[in-house]
């Protein structure tokens, strides 16, 4: 199914919605629609009979600062029924990224929006369990932030080679031979 039959779709199931193709470089169609009907966009995908996108495969987001808005989240979502894959974005403002959670939808999302929050910071509204997941509990700030300061300063280090003489080398493994017997 090509990009137009499905926004097609998506504008008859939710009127006024607005929704936009992007080109992608895979091929992949990929449309971005608006935060505030992502809930309404994602359970249509999911129900409508011509499409049935039961699988979310991925939820993961970009920080793109300076630019506003900075974060854009992207859902890869499967339809197996219809053999389609689907590449859904939302873009929101940097200040104070809030976007409604998907669990109820997908069960799976409870997870992914878990790792979302954790690196990113974007808050998950309604999210039944939003608390860290990689980072640990008492870590300051998200850090796959762009501004997000490092937090470890160690000057480099390098292993040195060993030097051993020809006569302790001998004497080592005679010494590992002996302890092998």
């Amino acid at each position: 199914m090509d990009p137009t039959a499905l926004i097609g779709i998506l504008q008859q199931a939710l009127p006024g919605a607005p929704i936009e193709s992007v080109p992608s470089l895979d091929l992949q169609p990929t449309i971005v629609v608006s935060a505030t009907d992502i809930v309404r966009m994602l359970r249509t995908l999911r129900d409508d009979p011509a499409l049935r996108f039961a699988v979310l495969s991925e939820l993961t987001a970009t920080d793109y600062w300076p630019r506003d808005p900075r974060f854009e989240l992207t859902y890869l979502l499967v339809s197996v029924e219809q053999r389609l894959r689907l590449r859904v974005k939302v873009r929101l403002a940097g200040d104070a990224p809030h976007i409604d959670t998907v669990t109820p939808i997908w069960p799976a999302a409870n997870w992914l929006e878990r790792e979302v929050w954790d690196l990113f910071g974007i808050v998950f509204d309604g999210h039944p369990d939003l608390r860290r997941l990689l980072m640990p509990d008492d870590w300051e700030g998200h850090p796959l932030r762009k501004d997000a300061p490092v937090q470890i300063r160690m000057k480099p280090e390098t292993a040195q080679p060993v030097q051993v003489t020809p006569e302790e080398f001998r004497a080592n493994v005679e010494r590992d031979r002996r302890a092998r017997k």
